[in-house]
């Protein structure tokens, strides 16, 4: 099946009871059991749950991976990655990542004696292979990066390791699987924050990491399991809900970001336009279809961002993306505020950098929003 019908049709099996086209959603923590072991495949729903499964069912499907688990966020996921490794263990990471990321890796995991180092998207693959040392376990890469939007190489990241037993990790957060599968490039996890555009309607918290290996899976199930770490029965039922519309949502998104992206160049105002599809070689190294449906700009030194946000009426600022609405937020106040501001400007995110999430409404009621917007700067 293509991608379009698959998010219809995985993980929705017809409720046998009542024939019901849309499976329930089970609100229950515990199954009746026949005898001691003797259940219809669900005991405790910590370990296992009906919405769950139908979730995880559906997104392994579309990522083209035999092994999916969801977990109440995704920075609970990004956690259950980093907690499968050991002390002294070293991860290889991108430079540009989620706020939340590099505060679990440089605030966290480093008190639990994990060890990190960064590369960018710029380098080479020697230049990466000299990062990686003898104890490097995982090479973690966020591509589109978020907010400046770079690309990172995936098969330079699978040359650099070459032979070693180095297990690579995708944030396809800003993709999606409708954009970019990296399990079939070679990439060993896929993370999601479900948040975004798999749930796609800024009603939920969650997140999701889908894999081939049966013993990775093992691990991060132990240890969501064990954490807690679960989303519950009406989140699952939402982003399993919201991921059937992915497919033609993010056909929208795109197509109205590419337009935007466009206008943006023609102002003034804004010193640099930041979207990934002007990066075509590394669009195409990575077997990414289309570049997405976030875009950053640059404001010129003197404008007020204050007040281009409060001259703004279609997109409004608030944290997240990937909702069929269209959000705006300054991320060296929000998404990255726990980066120290050293680290933030030498990435580029600045107090003039603003990441705009285009929605699927109207393009050019858009544009003219932003229009009015920056023309009152």
């Amino acid at each position: 099946m293509k991608e379009a019908t698959k998010v219809i049709h995985e993980g929705q099996p017809v409720d046998l009871t009542t024939n019901a086209i849309m499976p329930p959603v089970y609100f229950t923590s515990t199954y009746y059991q026949n005898g001691v072991g003797n259940h219809k495949g669900f005991d405790y729903s910590r370990g296992g749950h009906p919405n769950r499964q139908h979730l995880e069912t559906a997104l392994s499907s579309l990522e083209k991976g035999r092994y999916g688990l969801v977990f109440a966020s995704g920075c609970a996921a990004t956690t259950a990655v980093l907690g499968s490794l050991s002390p002294g263990d070293h991860v290889l990471s991108s430079d540009t990542v989620y706020g939340g990321t590099y505060a679990l890796f440089t605030q966290l995991f480093t008190r639990w004696g994990l060890t990190f180092s960064f590369f960018k998207s710029t380098d080479s693959v020697s230049d990466i292979r000299r990062k990686i040392t003898a104890k490097t376990k995982l090479i973690w890469i966020e591509t589109p990066a978020n907010p400046t939007l770079q690309v990172f190489s995936l098969p330079d990241c699978l040359a650099a390791k070459g032979k070693r037993k180095i297990k690579i990790v995708v944030d396809n957060t800003f993709a999606t699987p409708i954009l970019q599968r990296p399990l079939t490039q070679g990439a060993d996890v896929v993370v999601h924050s479900s948040t975004k555009y798999i749930g796609g309607h800024s009603d939920l918290i969650g997140g999701a990491l889908v894999c081939n290996d049966k013993k990775l899976y093992e691990a991060y199930h132990f240890y969501l399991k064990s954490t807690g770490a679960i989303p519950g029965p009406m989140d699952c039922y939402l982003a399993h809900r919201g991921l059937k519309t992915l497919a033609i949502r993010m056909q929208a998104h795109c197509d109205n970001a590419e337009y935007l992206v466009e206008e943006l160049k023609k102002y003034p105002k804004i010193s640099q336009v930041y979207y990934p599809g002007f990066d075509t070689k590394g669009l195409a190294e990575n077997h990414m279809s289309r570049a997405g449906g976030v875009i950053s700009i640059e404001l010129k030194r003197g404008c007020d961002s204050d007040q281009f946000f409060k001259r703004l009426k279609l997109f409004r600022l608030a944290e997240s993306l990937g909702g069929v609405e269209s959000l705006i937020s300054l991320p060296y106040a929000m998404s990255h505020v726990r980066m120290p501001v050293s680290i933030r400007k030498r990435l580029g995110v600045t107090s003039r950098l603003i990441r705009l999430s285009v929605g699927i409404e109207d393009k050019h009621d858009l544009r003219d929003d932003l229009n009015t917007a920056l023309k009152g700067l």
